[in-house]
């Protein structure tokens, strides 16, 4: 009876395992009308410091060797992939808005 309830236990935490990484939004059509040049440059440091705490949620800890118990690293790996990849395409959508938001001034 002890050794089903450490089961049961042991699986209740490796279900609250996985990692939560930042998710970064798509910029949004209200977004591309409403930056200016400062405010595009902002939200690229803004994706850059989301990309930064995504490495760092990444990172080796406990939660990696629960989660790999509990479902051999894949919900964590899935999570990051998934955080990644929003965190990229909200910066090439930025970096894009930028070279139509920021062209030099014509002398």
């Amino acid at each position: 009876m002890k050794e089903l309830r450490l089961i049961v236990v042991a699986m209740m935490l490796v279900g609250c395992a996985t990692k939560q990484y930042p998710q970064a939004p798509a910029v949004t059509t209200e977004e591309t009308t409403a930056f200016d040049c400062k405010a595009v440059e902002q939200e690229i440091v803004k994706a850059h410091s989301v990309q930064s705490e995504i490495s760092e949620t990444g990172r080796f800890d406990v939660l990696t060797v629960l989660g790999f118990i509990g479902d051999f690293g894949l919900g964590n790996g899935l999570a990051k992939h998934s955080a990644t990849k929003k965190a990229d395409v909200r910066l090439n959508q930025l970096e894009s808005l930028k070279t139509t938001k920021c062209l030099p001034a014509v002398a």
